[in-house]
């Protein structure tokens, strides 16, 4: 590690002990803060915990999927997960002959394990500081168009990359980091055969529900099994029934001896983004504009979606998991606003940033100076266009599904006489239908209308009216005004909400046949939604944010040139990162204590039969009244959950929560509402993470499921047993 390199992350480092909960720090840089650590209670090395030359922690990490965290639990390749992160896999698998999603599923060996097409699972090899390799090459010209930046950028990280991983398996990237004061070259190995091997019920892995999502106490088991599948090499290969189950490099070792208040806690895992710096700009967006919008969204489309999950079982199962989706950052919009209304943010942000001034002026630095003013500027005029995105997003990708699902055949439809002059159009036809089956499949076009009819009102409400489709202007000329009307026209005549109609429209390519389809009524509509944020939305708002951008890395830099005494960890990016702290209870409110932890008990005052939410399986009702815990239980009581003083936020779902000897004593899946204004501004005293007890997983594996094969893979220890690290043979 060059020194130069780690001012250009972090400042005195040595200063950090102040806010020790706070931060989302490198592996790479553990080494620097290994004495704190220590002082907190770790009792292992930096080296422990990320090492390049031998087995460590970090080995055992897994980026799960795209965005979620896994951890290796057995020799054999086993990871676990949460049950939210495993929700799609779940999801996929079930039917209505075969309900994984709600009565669980537990694979009694390799065979039954079930393949996930498209599921990845990700192991970082190694992360190296290349910012001395990138920096010095930039001259102020260039850095000065963010634009010609990014261009030279991707230029100088591509040797880089080829370097890392050529003669090798393995992928590569560069990072930036602090809006790009410094790059990261991350190496990585990544397996595309991953199987589900258990998943509880959801009575167990979704107990709560959106009810208790986001919530303290809590009583989830958010948790799911999967097995990484490689060849016999023990290199990644694509899915098959050759391939053996992976070996890993390092296993944790399961605690048996629970937690308790105030013991050291940490957590390893792929955080998503943290927005720390964010300017007093950004945070009033965000606060006044941003989330009440997309809450107010999403309010809505859920109200629709939660009657028709209501409504059957086959409806359900379709909307199982797009409504898990939209309802997790809804609920997480409504806590951040409230959080930060708490905390005062803006109006510190903005004592911050008048300080940051003064101590510019004091130097006579323009540079820092004007950072903050282009800032208020960028802002100002960006907002219309990031309140249209935004707008675009919710209505498009988490709204009605038609306006995707049409715009989709555009390649088709727009292309047609060129593909049947090449006489590729039957293929490209056969390709779109297959997809269209897996479509219509999840699909219910009366609950899609419904959602279509309460977003619509709301999307004309927040976005101008020269950003808006053009479409719509027939709702106040020829529908005088009437959405419903408008949207009820669309769905009766579009062949994009009725399988049938589709296959018939493109049965018998013609020239007049498609020359209907380009007049089809929700094709138009989705055409004109897309046209309009391609064309007048989305390039003036990404040429602002890349402004920002560059306004944001000059006002960072100046933090630490300004503040040279305080620590400065870069902002979460999905890369690999370790925070720590405490299990702790907290008072996040006046005459408010919640203990740290909750048990079995709760889940039985909590059910509600009948109650999709708060119903417990019968199973565990049992367990529960003849206190049949097995070894997992404590004094004829089951632990459940509990909460420690960790920063984290999405992407650290599934995460492995550790003792201070590296042993796994919980499963990170969420934050209480009081800390979900976190990826901007960090509390200490009113932060927690909500974490799944180990000792409840293995509970419900073992005893409940009745699946103790899986549990015998694993390595349980109990104190006094020494503290290990597993070393298994490397085979890469």
């Amino acid at each position: 590690m060059r020194p130069r390199s780690i001012l250009h992350l972090f400042a005195i480092l040595l200063a950090f002990a102040a806010r020790a909960h706070e931060g989302m720090w490198l592996p790479t840089l553990l080494k620097s803060i290994e004495g704190d650590l220590q002082s907190a209670g770790l009792k292992l090395s930096a080296e422990d915990i990320y090492s390049i030359n031998r087995g460590s922690i970090k080995d055992a990490i897994v980026l799960f999927g795209g965005g979620c965290t896994a951890e290796v639990i057995s020799s054999q390749g086993l990871i676990l997960t949460n049950h939210h992160c495993g929700f799609g896999q779940i999801t996929a698998h079930s039917s209505l002959e075969h309900d994984y999603l709600k009565n669980g599923f537990w694979a009694a060996n390799h065979a039954a394990e079930l393949r996930n097409p498209g599921l990845t699972a990700t192991f970082v090899v190694r992360m190296e500081d290349v910012t001395d390799r990138i920096l010095p090459l930039i001259g102020a010209d260039v850095n000065a168009n963010e634009e010609l930046r990014r261009e030279l950028v991707a230029r100088l990280i591509k040797p880089i990359v080829e370097e890392a991983t050529k003669g090798t398996h393995y992928k590569a990237v560069v990072r930036p980091f602090n809006y790009g004061n410094s790059y990261y070259l991350i190496v990585t190995e990544t397996f595309t055969d991953v199987r589900l091997v258990g998943a509880p019920p959801s009575g167990i892995g979704k107990f709560g529900g959106e009810v208790d999502n986001w919530m303290w106490p809590r009583h989830t088991g958010d948790f799911s099994i999967f097995r990484i599948y490689a060849g016999a090499d023990n290199k990644p290969a694509e899915p098959s029934d050759a391939n053996v189950p992976f070996v890993p490099r390092h296993v944790l070792p399961i605690s048996m001896d629970g937690v308790q208040e105030g013991d050291y806690a940490m957590i390893f895992g792929f955080p998503g983004q943290t927005q720390r710096y964010l300017s007093s700009y950004g945070v009033d967006y965000v606060l006044n504009t941003a989330d009440p919008m997309r809450v107010g969204m999403r309010t809505a489309s859920l109200g629709v979606i939660d009657a028709a999950m209501r409504s059957s079982d086959a409806l359900r199962l379709k909307y199982a998991d797009k409504q898990s989706s939209i309802a997790n950052a809804w609920k997480k919009w409504i806590g951040e606003m409230r959080g930060l209304k708490e905390l005062n943010t803006l109006d510190r942000k903005r004592a911050y940033e008048a300080e940051y001034q003064q101590r510019a002026s004091a130097i006579d630095s323009t540079v820092y100076i004007a950072a903050l003013a282009e800032l208020a500027r960028l802002y100002a005029e960006v907002k219309p266009y990031f309140t249209a995105r935004d707008a675009f997003v919710e209505m498009a990708y988490y709204g009605p599904e038609m306006l995707v699902f049409a715009s989709s055949f555009s390649p088709l439809i727009e292309g047609q006489q060129a593909l049947i002059a090449e006489g590729k159009f039957d293929a490209a036809a056969a390709e779109r239908m297959t997809g269209a089956e897996g479509f219509f499949a999840n699909y219910d076009a009366e609950t899609d209308k419904r959602i279509f009819k309460a977003l619509l009102p709301l999307y004309r409400q927040h976005v101008p009216a020269e950003l808006a489709p053009a479409i719509l202007k027939e709702i106040d000329t020829k529908y005088k005004g009437n959405t419903d009307a408008w949207v009820d026209a669309i769905y009766a005549r579009s062949v994009f909400t009725d399988h049938a109609r589709l296959k018939k429209a493109l049965a018998k390519p013609s020239a007049k046949a498609f020359k209907k389809l380009l007049r089809d009524p929700g094709y138009r509509a989705a055409s004109s939604f897309f046209s309009s944020f391609l064309e007048k939305v989305r390039p003036q708002a990404a040429a602002q944010a890349l402004r920002i951008e560059a306004m944001m890395r000059t006002y960072v830099k100046g933090m630490t040139v300004l503040y040279p005494d305080k620590t400065y960890w870069p902002d979460a990016n999905s890369t690999l990162r370790l925070s720590y702290g405490k299990v702790e209870g907290s008072t996040p409110r006046d005459a408010v204590t919640y203990m740290h932890y909750t048990t079995l008990d709760g889940i039985v005052e909590k059910h509600v039969p009948g109650d999709p939410d708060f119903e417990v399986p019968q199973r565990l009702l049992d367990l529960n009244r003849t206190k049949d815990f097995g070894p997992y239980g404590v004094h004829g009581t089951m632990p459940v959950c509990f909460t420690s003083s960790l920063h984290t936020t999405g992407g650290n779902s599934g995460s492995p929560v550790l003792n201070s000897r590296g042993e796994l004593i919980g499963l990170n899946f969420d934050r209480t509402w009081e800390s979900t204004m976190s990826d901007i501004q960090f509390d200490p005293d009113k932060c927690r993470n909500i974490c799944a007890d180990i000792r409840y997983v293995l509970f419900v594996i073992d005893k409940y499921a009745g699946a103790k094969h899986l549990v015998d893979e694993m390595t349980l220890v109990k104190q006094p047993d020494p503290p290990r690290m597993i070393q298994l043979p490397i085979h890469r």
